[in-house]
C-alpha cells in the first residue's frame, strides 16, 4: 500500500501548517519554511500516522451508532 501525502493544514496541536507542500513554522510574528530534508520526512510520517488514527476513531463511532441503530431495531 502507497503512502498518502499529508493533508494541508496545521498539524495537531503544533505551531507547523503543511501549506502547497511545504511545511512552515508559524508564530505570532511571522512563519518561516522547514527546509530540513529529514525533519520534513518526519514531519510528513507523523501527518499520515495522525491521519490513520482519526480516520480509525471516525469508523469506530461509525460502526457503534450502526450497531446501536440495529439493536434499537430489534427492540419494542
Amino acid at each position: 500500500m502507497s503512502a498518502l501525502a499529508p493533508r494541508p493544514g496545521r498539524l495537531a496541536h503544533a505551531p507547523i501548517v503543511l501549506r502547497g507542500g511545504q511545511w512552515w513554522w508559524i508564530s505570532g510574528t511571522g512563519s518561516i519554511p522547514v527546509t530540513d530534508p529529514t525533519f520534513t520526512t518526519r514531519l510528513d510520517g507523523f501527518a499520515q500516522a495522525v491521519a490513520a488514527a482519526d480516520r480509525a476513531v471516525a469508523d469506530l463511532r461509525a460502526r457503534q451508532r450502526e450497531a446501536a441503530a440495529s439493536d434499537s431495531r430489534g427492540r419494542r
